[in-house]
């Protein structure tokens, strides 16, 4: 099984914009540009969040993933303020090919069920902001700004248990840190599912890539965001050089 390299588009106000620590929000770039220069790059898949729709209490902005969806050519997965059924069926039919569950699957655990009866369990995106708080990893929700005071490994194998057919594990303490990922966190969630595990947060270099899929091999994917908008990584590159390593890439 090749492994997959993800760009994702953390989207507010309709721009693309991106922090540290899940703050300190800056401005980078439009979302449909960025979205086909990635498509054209290489990317294998791209995912798009809505990151502030669930803590506004508003609907995901479709328009925005329309043009979005209408520019690329790769898998999308969409996110943001799905809290029911209805919402799988609205962003699919906007263009999405799988849809991520946070903070709506937090408030109601049989949101995965009732979609991936419906849709398939590959439809279904289970996304958890973890932190680790001195004692355990606790998930977080509401795009981290809600400690939900939950262990965020039983929740993951409880989400997949549910049906949830791929996981995004988005450590809070490394995203956008630019160390590497939360390998630890990782080989953790790694134990308890079987289902494809995304990593996310923590990306800065390719050879942080190199060390995740080296250190953790049943990790099936790596997520950034930074130094893939600001291209101090392309695309093209960092597969090329995992290919060289050993580790099995689409070209």
């Amino acid at each position: 099984m090749t492994k997959r390299i993800i760009p994702c588009l953390d989207v507010k106000n309709g721009r693309v914009v991106k922090g540290v620590n899940f703050e300190g929000l800056q401005d980078v770039a439009d979302p449909v540009a960025l979205a086909d220069y990635y498509s054209r790059s290489g990317a294998d898949e791209l995912v798009f969040y809505d990151i502030t729709a669930s803590a506004e209490g508003r609907s995901l902005f479709t328009d925005c993933l329309q043009k979005v969806a209408g520019s690329i050519f790769i898998p999308l997965t969409v996110g943001g303020s799905i809290n029911q059924v209805s919402d799988f069926e609205r962003v699919l039919a906007s263009g999405a090919d799988k849809v991520s569950v946070n903070s709506g699957a937090l408030r109601n655990k049989y949101l995965i069920k009732e979609a991936a009866q419906k849709y398939g369990s590959q439809c279904v995106v289970l996304s958890a902001d973890v932190k680790w708080t001195g004692k355990n990893w606790t998930v977080f929700a509401k795009g981290g700004r809600e400690d939900t005071g939950r262990d965020a490994i039983e929740w993951i194998r409880e989400g997949v248990d549910l049906g949830a057919g791929e996981v995004v594990v988005n450590s809070i303490d490394t995203d956008g840190v630019r160390k590497g990922f939360d390998l630890n966190l990782l080989q953790a969630v790694c134990a308890v599912v079987s289902v494809p595990v995304i990593a996310s947060g923590g990306a800065g270099c390719k050879e942080d890539f190199l060390t995740l899929f080296e250190t953790v091999p049943s990790v099936d994917a790596g997520l950034a965001a930074s130094i893939f908008h600001k291209k101090e990584v392309q695309m093209h590159e960092l597969k090329e050089y995992l290919a060289q390593n050993g580790v099995p890439m689409r070209l």
